[in-house]
C-alpha cells in the first residue's frame, strides 16, 4: 500500500496522504544527549525539513530550539507517528520521550 509523505506550507506541516498531521510550534521531549547539554531537551519545533518512513515508522527531520538552554539546530530523525494499514497513527508527542536517530535511512 502506497502512502504519500510530504512537507507542506514551507515547512509548517508534515502531510500524510494529503492530510496535515504534524505541525511546527509543538514542544517535544527528545532523547538526544548529543543535541545539547540538557538531560532530555525540551525542543520546540520551528521548521520541518523533510519526512520519511522506515518500515511503519514515520519520522521527520526538523529544525528547532531547546527551550531550557537555547541550543538550536537539527537533532536528526525524530519519530512522529506510524503507519497501520495505510493510515497514519499519531504518537503522543506531547507526553512521550522521542528517540532521535542520526542515520539517513528514512
Amino acid at each position: 500500500m502506497s502512502v504519500s509523505l510530504r512537507v507542506l506550507d514551507d515547512g509548517a506541516w508534515v502531510s500524510v496522504n494529503d492530510a496535515r498531521e504534524v505541525s511546527v510550534s509543538e514542544l517535544w521531549r527528545l532523547d538526544d544527549p548529543s543535541f545539547c547539554g540538557c538531560d532530555l531537551p525540551d525542543f520546540v519545533v520551528e521548521n520541518v525539513l523533510s519526512v520519511g518512513a522506515d518500515g511503519r515508522t514515520v519520522a521527520a527531520k526538523v529544525y528547532g530550539q531547546c527551550i531550557a538552554c537555547g541550543e538550536t539546530g537539527v537533532p536528526g530523525w525524530v519519530p512522529v507517528g506510524r503507519l497501520s494499514d495505510g493510515e497514519f497513527v499519531d504518537i503522543d508527542r506531547e507526553h512521550a520521550v522521542l528517540p532521535v536517530h542520526t542515520d539517513d535511512s528514512n
